[in-house]
């Protein structure tokens, strides 16, 4: 069964979801790689203005060029590991959804769990199924990082797997915390 959700994601549907779920997202979602999560790190820490609603679903891609006539070039999943040492402080400061690919560490499974969150993983390889579910693209944050620059995106019925729910369950351990 496919579960169809709306961003921002509320609350209740975010604690009714359990890891191995199958959704579909509709609405914005944003993508940040990991010198998007940096300079968005180092703002929280510095009490400053973020450029992305704090109930916002990151995603973690770095889409390629658009061609004529596209909205936005490949944007598969990066691997999720790489933004580990800056998610627990997003989390904790509200971006409780994230996308991306492969196992998280224990500090971002303690982080979603406390705040309540969610990770979702998206299906790696598939950056052409991505695009097509990629109506509006627009970059609106850091666009000196060029493709790790925060893009605005607009998806519908946009694949992934619940990875994480927000009682600490993960799909790639048996072990919950």
């Amino acid at each position: 069964m496919i579960i169809k959700i709306n961003t921002p994601i509320a609350q209740h549907i975010i604690n009714d979801l359990n890891s191995g779920d199958y959704v579909e997202l509709t609405g914005t979602i944003y993508t940040a790689r990991d010198q998007a999560h940096k300079k968005l790190t180092d703002a929280i820490l510095a009490n400053k203005s973020l450029p992305v609603p704090v109930n916002s679903v990151l995603y973690y891609a770095g889409p390629s060029p658009a061609r004529p006539g596209e909205v936005i070039g490949s944007c598969g999943p990066t691997t999720s590991a790489r933004m580990d040492q800056f998610t627990p402080l997003l989390v904790e400061n509200g971006f409780k959804v994230c996308i991306g690919k492969g196992l998280r560490n224990k500090n971002v499974l303690k982080a979603i769990k406390k705040n309540k969150g969610l990770y979702l993983s998206a299906f790696g390889g598939c950056g052409a199924l991505y695009h097509n579910k990629i109506l509006k693209a627009e970059c609106i944050a850091y666009k000196d990082l060029l493709s790790e620059a925060i893009f605005k995106l607009y998806v519908e019925n946009f694949p992934a797997v619940v990875a994480i729910d927000s009682k600490g369950n993960d799909i790639f351990t048996k072990e919950p915390l």
